[in-house]
């Protein structure tokens, strides 16, 4: 019974590896997004003369990298790339107390 949750498991963890990927994609590119646009931030002489919210306003790349990955984690995009990887570990069949027939489907 337990190799039959098993499999199920994973046939559940591989249907969402396509999603993950995708996620996974989105964090990477707005993220070396942000690094790139705070690398330029840092060097720019002018941040250190003008304000905050004005040095800001002079780099849109970064202020709009830097909101967008905010927003993505506000969202949930790390519970969308992590929680897959967690699952297996996570999942035991008699933590959740239920029947598995061979078939892999839990009553």
């Amino acid at each position: 019974l337990n190799e039959a949750f098993e499999r199920r498991l994973t046939e559940y963890v591989s249907c969402l590896q396509p999603a993950t990927g995708r996620w996974r994609m989105i964090l990477i590119v707005v993220s070396v997004c942000t690094a790139t646009g705070a690398w330029n931030w840092l060097i720019d002489p002018d941040t250190q003369k003008v304000s905050f919210f004005s040095s800001l306003w002079n780099h849109p790349f970064f202020t709009i990298s830097c909101v967008t990955l905010i927003g993505l984690f506000f969202a949930g995009i790390h519970k969308r790339v992590v929680a897959p990887s967690m699952y297996p570990y996570s999942c035991d069949i008699s933590y959740f107390s239920v029947l598995c027939f061979r078939q892999g489907s839990l009553f």
